[in-house]
């Protein structure tokens, strides 16, 4: 089950701008503010520990300023967009929160061992089998 980083987050320290949205799209892009973009500063936040902290300031894309900006201007609808802006950030806060679990090194079982090396000579069996007969000639 995921951990939901986006609801630790206190709602004052997301600031969100609208825009307008770039490139072509006719009358509509031209004349409303649909494009939104949102700027958070983990470094300033107060819903991470000090190791989670860490690892969002070396883990995620930061402006010169510490703060994370994440644009979305992918529908026609303001809300739309920054729902869109908020997935992407719970997106980039799970890919930096997760740490890789470590792997324990094993060995392989006596019987995996005796089956590779059955299975190594079954094959030069079938090699040696396709090999010219030396005599017959």
């Amino acid at each position: 089950m995921p951990i939901d980083y986006l609801q630790r987050i206190p709602y004052h320290e997301l600031d969100f701008e609208a825009t307008r949205s770039r490139g072509p799209g006719g009358q509509h892009v031209n004349r409303t503010n649909s494009a939104v973009v949102l700027r958070w500063s983990p470094g300033n936040s107060t819903a991470f520990s000090e190791y989670e902290l860490r690892l969002l300031l070396q883990r995620l894309p930061l402006t010169d300023s510490g703060e994370v900006l994440i644009r979305s201007e992918q529908f026609r609808s303001q809300d739309q967009n920054k729902s869109a802006c908020l997935q992407k950030l719970a997106a980039m806060l799970e890919r930096a929160l997760h740490v890789a679990k470590k792997r324990i090194k094993t060995r392989p079982t006596r019987s995996s061992q005796r089956k590779r090396i059955d299975q190594k000579s079954r094959t030069g069996e079938i090699k040696k089998g396709r090999r010219k007969v030396h005599g017959d000639d």
